[in-house]
């Protein structure tokens, strides 16, 4: 583990227990490489229907890993030129979620810790990864970080999370029904299906 991605400490709410599994791969997840697309048109942080959203495209990684893409735009900032801190906890977030379509499961996020190890300027090309570390029970434990420039620039954030499992009522039952409505209605039954398989 390097110095930029220290593990979570032992007693943090973020530490997998001793008796924790290893994360399994679902053996029909998207091969490495492959886009993960979009899991709903109007997700902040991956949809193509919000203008001032993130736009993340998202790739399978190794293992039970991701990496992502975005740039941050002039919408993105808070203090002048600067990204917005909840803005890059959202990428960061929206990474680790996406974990779970390699997991084929679903599940949203219970815990999340960011650290901002240095500013990140607007029009920056961000570059994250994200890997599940865990599994106990319904909670699966994740880190992710976000690089500038690429795989290899320096760590500006990095984020531990807890992500909990749950069945797709969980979003039927507390969603605005407009738009669990709209996504049931589409007779596309892959997005149909998709639009509730991540963290919204």
């Amino acid at each position: 583990m390097s110095a930029a991605n220290p593990p979570a400490s032992p007693k943090s709410p973020l530490a997998p227990p001793p008796d924790a599994n290893d994360p399994v791969r679902h053996p029909e997840a998207p091969a490495p490489g492959e886009p993960l697309g979009a899991h709903y048109d109007m997700c902040f942080g991956c949809g193509g229907g919000q203008p001032h959203g993130l736009h993340l495209v998202a790739r399978a990684g190794e293992g039970v890993s991701v990496t992502a893409e975005f740039t941050v735009r002039t919408a993105h900032q808070g203090a002048p030129g600067l990204a917005h801190g909840g803005v890059l906890t959202s990428a960061l977030d929206e990474t680790l979620g996406s974990l779970s379509w390699l997991m084929h499961v679903i599940a949203v996020t219970g815990r999340l810790e960011t650290d901002f190890l240095q500013p990140v300027p607007v029009d920056t090309l961000l570059h994250l990864e994200a890997r599940a570390t865990a599994v106990h029970g319904r909670k699966i434990y994740a880190t992710a970080t976000g690089r500038i420039g690429g795989p290899d620039g320096p760590v500006a954030v990095r984020a531990d999370a807890v992500f909990i499992e749950v069945k797709v009522e969980h979003f039927i039952e507390n969603g605005r029904q407009e738009e669990i409505q709209a996504a049931m209605d589409d007779p596309d039954q892959v997005r149909r299906a998709r639009a509730f398989e991540v963290n919204p």
